[in-house]
């Protein structure tokens, strides 16, 4: 029975790959250059913790690094007053106003979305994302925009409180990609598009280990159960 279970399980290996998941090191790598330079200033990511990061292909050394250069809240001080430190890996990249009054008034009173999910939730998703990063442009003649308020065709009233965010060389690549508004924008809505489902390329990975798993023992017990019935 020994070398008909083991032809069995041997014939199921070469169609199951059970490697580790795959890091995104590409757009979405790139987008969180854009995010921590750019977005985070005004726009916090509330369902991502630092060391989720590690899913875009981060080494340790870098993620470690990332949270020394970013602030949290930290206990009051002896006085009571507000202190901050230096972030670790179980952080979540919060705002970094204290309160919603405090972010209303930096925006024009207008209060920054948090962006965890903001491409899965908002129709259009990445592309949607996309076009509004790119939408800025001047108004057309005759038509007047607001104090306090800025011009972008991607918009349904065509009016948005956002300063436009992105421009050529606004974000430093650690890879050499050249900074245009467009490859800033594509890669931001890029890396928002992972921040919105961080852990699905594990799950993804973990279900074919599991669907390799049964098959396996599948093909096992179908060999078992015809060694037993030959018997008969």
């Amino acid at each position: 029975m020994k070398p008909v279970l083991l032809a069995a399980f041997a014939a199921l290996l070469p169609g199951v790959t059970l490697a580790a998941p795959i890091r995104e090191e590409g757009a979405a790598r790139r987008g969180l250059a854009v995010y921590h330079q750019v977005c985070s200033v005004c726009h916090s990511l509330s369902h991502v913790e630092i060391g989720d990061l590690a899913g875009l292909g981060l080494s340790d050394r870098q993620l470690r690094d990332l949270a020394a250069d970013i602030q949290v809240a930290g206990p009051p001080g002896p006085d009571g007053t507000p202190t901050t430190r230096a972030a670790n890996l179980s952080d979540r990249l919060l705002s970094h106003f204290p309160d919603e009054a405090s972010a209303r008034a930096a925006n024009n009173g207008a209060l920054p979305p948090d962006l965890s999910e903001i491409a899965r939730t908002r129709q259009g998703g990445a592309h949607r994302i996309f076009t509004l990063l790119t939408g800025y442009t001047d108004p057309p003649k005759g038509v007047s925009v607001p104090d306090g308020q800025f011009y972008n065709a991607a918009t349904h009233t065509h009016l948005i409180a956002m300063p436009p965010p992105l421009a050529d060389g606004a974000v430093t690549y650690d890879d050499g990609t050249n900074p245009t508004l467009a490859q800033e924008a594509h890669d931001a809505a890029a890396f928002l598009a992972w921040s919105a489902d961080p852990h699905r390329s594990a799950r993804h990975w973990l279900g074919g280990v599991t669907i390799a798993f049964l098959a396996v023992l599948a093909g096992l017990v179908f060999a078992l159960k015809r060694r037993v019935w030959s018997r008969v």
